[in-house]
């Protein structure tokens, strides 16, 4: 449910080295997408994203996604690798592997689009947070800030967002892993225990990855501990 907004802080730190440039994925901020299912798909979307960069002549670049915006990178890193010789995943996945646990995510993903669209959208975020994923960011002292950016989303958007490019429907990526040599920094909040599991089998299995846990932090990483996010991008994009 995030944007472009959501990233100000770090890229304020980072324009002095690098040229930052934010996209709002479809269903997000100042995207206008189609209603149509197909626009939502992750091979429509990040051809979108490739068009884009080729159009401002961008290419290759270095790219960053989180959570939903991570897999998306990955998808494209995977996909697209002379494109993006380096990449950073922040609180991100490959994908669910078994056929029963994307069937299992996509009725679960199905049960959140009903409350989604039933419940008064502010209510439905009060509800969202409440997830444990979501407990050092709710504790942040720049929360509400960010809860009053998400009530700017559009539910039927994101209705959309969840049929088509939820973890139940997206590829599932971890077959490609082990032949991605590019450098590929992983990022997770040393209080988000599930990510951290599942990026240290992604840092197993992918030749050009390397794991960081950062401090202080769950799983939005970037706003939680904005500070620790640019040194790691630092260090990662200035390492030979």
């Amino acid at each position: 449910m995030g944007s472009g907004e959501d990233f100000q802080e770090a890229i304020a730190q980072l324009t002095s080295d690098y040229y930052c440039l934010t996209v709002d994925l479809p269903g997000h901020g100042q995207t206008q997408t189609p209603p149509h299912g197909e626009n939502y798909r992750f091979p429509s979307v990040a051809q979108g994203i490739i068009t884009l960069l080729t159009q401002l002549q961008r290419l290759p670049c270095f790219l960053a996604g989180y959570s939903l915006g991570g897999r998306l990178a990955l998808y494209l890193a995977l996909n697209f690798p002379q494109s993006f010789p380096k990449v950073i995943l922040e609180s991100s996945s490959a994908g669910l592997k078994t056929h029963r646990e994307r069937a299992e995510r996509r009725q679960q993903d199905a049960d959140l689009i009903e409350r989604l669209t039933e419940l008064n959208f502010a209510q439905f975020l009060e509800r969202w947070y409440q997830n444990p994923l979501f407990a050092s960011l709710r504790n942040h002292p720049q929360f509400p800030a960010m809860f009053q950016r998400r009530l700017q989303n559009q539910p039927q958007q994101l209705a959309q967002v969840l049929r088509y490019m939820g973890t139940g429907v997206q590829p599932p990526l971890w077959d490609l892993l082990p032949h991605h040599n590019r450098p590929l920094l992983l990022l997770v909040g040393e209080q988000d225990a599930k990510f951290q599991g599942i990026n240290q089998e992604m840092a197993r299995l992918c030749p050009g990855a390397q794991l960081k846990q950062v401090e202080n932090c769950g799983h939005n990483i970037h706003l939680e501990n904005v500070n620790s996010y640019v040194e790691l991008i630092r260090l990662f994009l200035n390492a030979p």
